[in-house]
Formats: structure tokens, sequence, C-alpha cells
């Protein structure tokens, strides 16, 4: 297929409407059944998705099936209804790593300040892209008693996470205007 997931996502919507779109990826989100979703997933994901699920069956580990969740997180970032809020702010707290951070990056693209509380956690998740995503969505949507978190986050031994941190704690210091720094 060759889309971007942009693309993906554009297409699904013009073929369902915002609404429906946005209800199907809530449901996947919420651990709705994706092999009752296939056809959808595949209009998301494209290619890889059609990969994915021919590997998966019913009686797979669950904890296998944390993709079409990415998906429905990532179409989320482009085509986007508030309604969707709920589901989101619960997958920062999914068991799967690539939700969390994909979560994260839909807090991010619709600035979901509701979610700062519920970021502060992920500053020490055990996968350094998490921390790191929470950390730049924090710069968008933090509040000053964020700051504490992020300047313990600059000393991570992850550069990518120590990097976003302090970056996120700039970003918050000139969007709150006022030094967060120290």
């Amino acid at each position: 297929m060759g889309e971007t997931p942009v693309e993906l996502a554009r297409a699904t919507e013009r073929r369902l409407g915002v609404d429906e779109m946005v209800a199907r990826c809530v449901a996947l989100l919420r651990h709705g059944d994706p092999f009752a979703e296939v056809e959808f997933i595949v209009w998301l994901a494209g290619a890889s998705a059609a990969s994915e699920m021919r590997l998966r069956t019913p009686e797979d580990d669950p904890s296998l099936l944390y993709w079409p969740r990415v998906w429905a997180a990532r179409a989320l970032v482009y085509v986007w209804d508030d309604a969707a809020i709920p589901a989101v702010l619960d997958a920062l707290g999914d068991d799967a790593w690539r939700v969390r951070e994909m979560a994260a990056k839909v807090v991010i693209a619709h600035e979901l300040g509701e979610a700062g509380d519920r970021l502060v956690p992920l500053l020490s998740d055990p996968v350094p892209r998490v921390r790191a995503a929470a950390a730049r969505a924090l710069g968008v949507v933090g509040e000053a008693e964020h700051a504490p978190a992020l300047r313990e986050a600059t000393a991570d031994d992850e550069s990518q996470v120590s990097t976003r941190a302090a970056a996120a704690l700039r970003s918050m210091s000139r969007r709150l205007d006022r030094d967060l720094l120290d």
C-alpha cells in the first residue's frame, strides 16, 4: 500500500467519517476485539497490519495483541475528536510500552493538559522511549508542579530522556512565563 500513517488515517476518515473512526479507535484502545476489526485495522495501518493480524489468533497471549492499540492511537494523532480523551488518558497506563509511547504523542498533538499528572509516572517508565515521550509531552502540557519531576529526569542515564527533559523544562518555562529550570 505504501501510504504514510497520515494518509492512511485520512483515507479511513473519508470512508467512515470522524465520529465512527474515532469511536472505533477508542474501542481498540480500550482493548476491544482486534479480530472483529481486522479490516478497520488494515485501513489504519496498511500492509504491516495485515501481516501482523495474519500472525495472530484469538487464542494468542493477549500481550501479543498490542499493535492494534498502537495503530488506533497513532490514527488519533491525525483524526481527532475530544470523545477520545478518556481512552487516550487510560492508554498512558497501558501494559504495552509502545501504546504508552504513542498515547504520549497523542497528548502532544492535541495538547491534552489533563494528561499532565498521568505523564509524571511515565518519567520513571522502564522503557527509555516512553520516558522521553513523557518528558516531551510534559513540555507541551505540563504545569509548574510537574517541573520537579522533569528536573529529576534531566539526570536520566539515557541521553534521549535527559535531553528531552531539559528541553521540556525550557519549553515549560517559556510557555508558563516563569523560570522552572532550578
